[in-house]
């Protein structure tokens, strides 16, 4: 089953139609991920844990499964690289832009391997955002049509 996502937007332009100075490092974070996991976020496949490539990689962080995540050519990867590069995407993917690493610190990140990577928080679109806000609506199933001509 497939599902729409929001792609390369950040949230804060989703929900609110406004960029921020993060913006741009969220894209990066999808596109990395992609990239890691040979899935368009676009494109991804619903399953039971997740209806976005955010959070089936968050789920994976969770679960301690993180190289689970890396396309079928992980086996001739470096699995700290890949895990460190997974673990930056995710930091790029939070929901807040302030918790968002910026490129600079994304930079040194990926390329100090002795650098610890805070753990990161729930990822924006983890979950099916679309029909949890539907369930605070109401469905009037009533309709009333006035036949009253111009």
């Amino acid at each position: 089953m497939k599902c729409w996502h929001s792609g390369y937007m950040s949230p804060e332009y989703v929900l609110y139609g406004q960029f921020s100075d993060k913006s741009d490092v969220f894209n990066f974070g999808v596109l990395l991920l992609e990239i890691l996991s040979g899935e368009r976020n676009s494109d991804f496949s619903v399953t039971e844990v997740s209806v976005s490539l955010l959070g089936w990689a968050y789920h994976k962080l969770k679960e301690g499964r993180l190289l689970e995540l890396i396309d079928p050519i992980r086996e001739t990867c470096d699995s700290n690289r890949a895990t460190r590069s997974i673990l930056v995407a995710l930091l790029c993917v939070q929901e807040i832009p302030i918790d968002r690493p910026t490129m600079s610190d994304i930079v040194v990140m990926l390329s100090n391997e002795t650098l610890s990577i805070p753990e990161p928080k729930e990822p924006a679109f983890r979950s099916n955002w679309q029909s949890q806000q539907l369930d605070y609506l109401s469905i009037n199933e009533m309709t009333f049509t006035s036949m009253i001509p111009r």
